[in-house]
């Protein structure tokens, strides 16, 4: 039985992976969030918790104990918005992430979901990783992240969005020395396209459903292998610049 672990499985990317995963009755999905996870299938195991707190990841621990995990999902993660300034102006994404408006708490929250927490969680992860390596011959298992292309440097040619594209690009090279440093499991930064997930309060234009994200993306996790350790990619798997 293939064990699936999926953060932010109560909404949005998430929500929809775990919904397509647990179809498959083969499957045991580990579905993590801070908020409630729907009760949709018998194959789906719910673990509630902040990924920021030690707490949660010694809980987490606990729960997987020695149990294999063949794919984690991660798709927790936040805009990192003035809500203040968000609250006035809801259709103003660029307004809410501008220069004039960003400080230090609202990067350094940030940078505590989307990066910071990331790395403890996927630190917490590693046993069970390396567990599955052993137990199937040697064969990678895999860890997906949701990246952005707002996390790529060559790409930012707007500026703006401080705390978002901070967090990412150091998600992303984060990552990238996690494939170096972790041979027993592949690691791959995804783009998901510009997703209607609720990370603002206002859809932005061009949104795409979950549902169209998610389908592109699983083709590509189904193909990725050790040789795409380390990449940035969209969910098509065309290489994004760092």
């Amino acid at each position: 039985m293939p064990n699936i672990l999926i953060t932010g499985a109560a909404s949005g990317l998430g929500a929809e992976f775990m919904r397509l995963y647990c179809a498959d009755s083969k499957n045991r999905v580990f579905a993590c969030d801070k908020d409630p996870v729907l009760d949709i299938a018998e194959n789906v195991v719910k673990s509630q918790g902040d990924i920021t707190s030690l707490q949660y990841l010694s809980s987490l621990e606990e729960l997987l104990k020695n149990i294999p995990i063949d794919l984690v999902i991660h798709s927790v993660g936040i805009r990192g918005l003035v809500p203040t300034v968000e609250a006035v102006h809801p259709t103003d994404v660029a307004r809410a992430e501008s220069l004039e408006v960003m400080n230090e708490d609202i990067i350094a929250r940030t940078f505590q979901i989307n990066t910071i927490g990331t790395f403890s969680l996927i630190k917490c992860l590693l046993p069970n990783l390396h567990q599955t390596y052993i137990a199937n011959g040697r064969v990678c298992p895999k860890v997906i992240v949701m990246s952005s292309r707002m996390g790529s440097i060559g790409h930012n040619t707007s500026g703006g969005a401080y705390a978002y594209r901070m967090s990412k690009a150091a998600l992303n090279a984060m990552i990238r020395s996690f494939s170096f440093d972790i041979s027993y499991a592949t690691f791959l930064m995804v783009h998901p396209g510009r997703v209607e997930t609720g990370l603002t309060k206002s859809r932005e234009e061009g949104a795409i459903e979950a549902e169209e994200s998610v389908a592109s993306m699983l083709k590509l996790i189904n193909f990725a292998d050790k040789p795409h350790s380390g990449k940035f990619v969209d969910r098509f798997g065309v290489e994004i610049p760092w």
